[in-house]
């Protein structure tokens, strides 16, 4: 086990230094400790507008989120089986033909990627928070205390995420029951308020149990061992859920192509790759994939923010303009996994350039968001009682849709998931993707105080947007014209 484990291990790294170099590499926790850093002295000038337990909850929320969109593991295995080559093979692949399980293969996949993430993101962050302390008096203890918080937030989203996957390819109807069950549980805390959020994240109730924001020892101790003992219990059994042939039952697909390829006449000279791009969702299942990663975030963030407003009764003022914002910022997920749905080496034997190719996918992509987008925004506006703001909240939500996806495009190209590993590109990334959303998510929230402010502002942003969107994307021929597929 170890010895696969350290051999995963160097395999990744190698993968990664492959898209960048081992410089760029290592210089990423370099990059989360520079961040930690700056957030930890600064918090006590931002306690005048978010409370320490608000941004806890945050931080919480947000690395089981990010916990769960790491931990595919049963979808990124069977892709890798998909794919394996003569040449070359990832380790998953090998119990083909080496004398180890695939279970013992998943098993190390969770192990390297559990020490990868906490490695190079959290402990940096970590170390970050530390230093602040010799500028910003914090508790050591407090600081520890919320690090092991954090730690079980991603521990539980990356087992829950490993258990979900494996399971979808396993049995489709358990994959439907054990997300069933999650999404009612965020129901009846969201919608109900049967019970609080705690419940559905132990650890966010071992955080609010220790200091800095309570003192309740044995109840820490509890919800601790929760936690401990739900990672262990979702890791075990999705280990244990690994089938000896993991690829599954063989599927019979009707071909489509044809269809699709009529149907996309309207797209002229990419009618062809459109209709591919189509096929090839169909034909790999990565359709429910995909809407999974998009509609999931969405539904936990909207519980997140209907909690601060009603249950913490937190008067921030998270509204329909704030989610079309988030609604457009989280589209990114959907352009990352149609960069991911096969191989693309292929292409360098055709007529087809990298410019073109990213191009069709940003057609696939808002061919597949745009009417999802828009239903969600028309619900959470008829949800709050606010279709008067829907004016202002759709230009919103397609300025913002269009401006992420073409920017992560114009960055990345077809590899955002390995590129934006790169601190340089994250670096950028992240000014231009946090300071408009930052700066629309403000203004929404003085919408019913200072009307004619806001609607002018976010105007302003969105007229700045559109016109950054149009330079991404005249940029992207220039950029990626001498890029290859291999």
């Amino acid at each position: 086990m170890f010895d696969l484990l350290r051999l995963m291990l160097k395999e990744e790294y190698r993968t990664h230094i492959g898209y960048s170099s081992a410089r760029v590499f290592f210089s990423l926790p370099v990059y989360v400790f520079l961040i930690a850093f700056f957030l930890g002295a600064s918090l006590p000038i931002m306690q005048s507008s978010i409370r320490v337990n608000e941004m806890l909850l945050f931080a919480n929320a947000g690395v089981f989120v990010y916990g769960m969109s790491v931990g595919a593991f049963g979808f990124l295995g069977k892709t890798y089986l998909e794919r394996r080559q003569g040449r070359a093979n990832f380790l998953v692949a090998m119990p083909f033909l080496l004398p180890f399980t695939f279970r013992r293969a998943f098993a190390s996949m969770l192990a390297r990627d559990v020490i990868f993430y906490v490695v190079l993101i959290i402990l940096p962050g970590l170390g970050g928070v530390l230093l602040s302390t010799l500028f910003v008096h914090y508790k050591l203890a407090s600081i520890f205390l919320a690090f092991i918080a954090v730690l079980l937030s991603f521990l539980l989203g990356i087992s829950f995420s490993f258990l979900v996957s494996v399971l979808y390819v396993r049995s489709k109807y358990l994959f439907m029951a054990i997300v069933g069950v999650f999404i009612s549980m965020l129901f009846g805390y969201g919608l109900f308020g049967l019970y609080k959020l705690d419940a559905v994240l132990p650890s966010l109730a071992f955080q609010d149990s220790v200091p800095p924001i309570a003192n309740d020892m044995p109840g820490a101790i509890l919800f601790l061992l929760e936690s401990v003992a739900l990672v262990l219990a979702m890791s075990s059994l999705a280990v244990l859920s690994v089938t000896q042939e993991p690829l599954g039952h063989t599927e019979k697909v009707r071909e489509r192509f044809p269809a699709y390829h009529s149907a996309f006449r309207f797209a002229r000279s990419y009618q062809t790759l459109l209709a591919k791009e189509f096929t090839d969702m169909v034909r790999s299942g990565a359709l429910s994939k995909m809407l999974l990663a998009y509609v999931a975030p969405l539904v936990f963030l909207s519980f997140t923010t209907w909690y601060v407003n009603h249950g913490l009764a937190i008067p921030v003022g998270f509204n329909v303009v704030f989610y079309a914002a988030m609604v457009g910022f989280f589209g990114i997920m959907v352009y990352s996994w149609l960069t991911n749905l096969d191989a693309i080496d292929y292409y360098e034997t055709l007529p087809v350039s990298v410019p073109k190719l990213i191009r069709a996918k940003l057609l696939s992509f808002f061919l597949l968001t745009t009417g999802i987008s828009t239903g969600f925004v028309l619900m959470i506006a008829f949800a709050n009682n606010e279709t008067r703001l829907l004016w202002i909240a759709l230009p919103v939500l397609y300025i913002m849709s269009a401006y992420m996806v073409i920017a992560t495009a114009y960055l990345a190209g077809l590899s955002p998931n390995s590129m934006l590993f790169n601190p340089s590109i994250m670096t950028r990334f992240s000014v231009v993707s946090l300071l408009p959303d930052l700066c629309i998510t403000v203004l929404s929230f003085s919408i019913d105080r200072q009307p004619l402010f806001a609607a002018l502002g976010i105007g302003l942003v969105c007229f700045a947007l559109l016109a950054t969107t149009l330079l991404f994307a005249r940029g992207l021929e220039r950029k990626w014209s001498r890029a290859g597929f291999a």
